[in-house]
């Protein structure tokens, strides 16, 4: 991973801030107390762009530019029939 986060690793230390892998395996309890720092405010995810389902090559393609300054979140919205 050391490796791997060479670049990242860099670029962050020129511009003077820390910068660290988190890994986390997704269960109940951790979602509930992410859901809870998020809702304190004492993090604050970062969303650079909002793509509807029917432009998810779009939003791909956009990710792959590398240029997004946070998460590219694709909006899926279910139909009630």
């Amino acid at each position: 991973m050391r490796l791997l986060s060479f670049g990242i690793r860099k670029k962050a230390r020129h511009q003077g801030v820390s910068y660290s892998f988190v890994f986390m395996r997704a269960n109940g309890e951790q979602l509930s107390k992410i859901t809870s720092l998020i809702e304190s405010g004492s993090i604050r995810p970062v969303m650079d762009r909002i793509f509807p389902f029917e432009a998810t090559k779009e939003a791909w393609a956009y990710h792959e530019t590398g240029r997004a300054k946070g998460k590219v979140v694709i909006k899926v919205t279910m139909r009630h029939e």
